[in-house]
């Protein structure tokens, strides 16, 4: 038997913070997403054992506040793509300076040289994983889809989606469908 799952990434994640963070009996003010703020200092013992319990769910404690600083505009991206309403209205370089109180140059150059690829990539490969989910969920048009993910058009999101997956959105569904009919016979 198979089953299909659909999760908030920013809800699951909170969730495991909050379990391990509990485990260890630490005392914390707030646990938002990718930041945990303490009342008090931890010990590296604890901090230790924090991030091996954190390990197992692929999470890592970020070193660095440039990799800190990376970290949290990729959040803000995610969160921003994966949320129900539609991408907000405003530009999204806006968008994400506001959320991360740095100008968007600074966090392009910086995002640049440490991951290797642009923001704007990172958007587009996040927001064409979000495409796939919406199709997997079969409850939306293309052009719903499109809509929500702000494309100008059913025809820009086909292009970023072969480019991205070598298929176009109507392939990957045809693809889905097929598979889920072979399951059920």
């Amino acid at each position: 038997m198979k089953l299909n799952v659909k999760y908030d990434m920013n809800i699951a994640c909170k969730a495991i913070l909050k379990e391990q963070v509990e485990n260890l009996n630490l005392a914390y003010k707030s646990i938002s997403l990718g930041e945990i703020e303490f009342k008090e200092s931890i010990t590296s013992e604890q901090l230790e054992q924090l991030n091996a319990g954190l390990n197992k769910y692929g999470i890592e404690i970020i070193d660095s506040q440039k990799n800190a600083l990376i970290q949290k505009t990729k959040d803000v991206i995610i969160e921003m793509i994966y949320r129900e309403e539609n991408l907000p209205s405003i530009k999204i370089s806006d968008y994400i300076s506001n959320k991360v109180n740095y100008s968007y140059g600074y966090l392009s150059t910086l995002f640049s040289e440490i991951t290797y690829s642009s923001i704007e990539n990172f958007i587009i490969l996040q927001k064409i994983e979000r495409a796939k989910l919406l199709i997997l969920a079969e409850d939306l048009s293309l052009t719903e889809i499109a809509y929500r993910l702000s494309y100008s058009s059913v025809a820009h999101l086909s292009a970023q989606f072969k480019k991205t997956t070598g298929l176009t959105p109507s392939a990957f569904q045809s693809i889905i469908k097929k598979r889920r009919a072979k399951e059920f016979t």
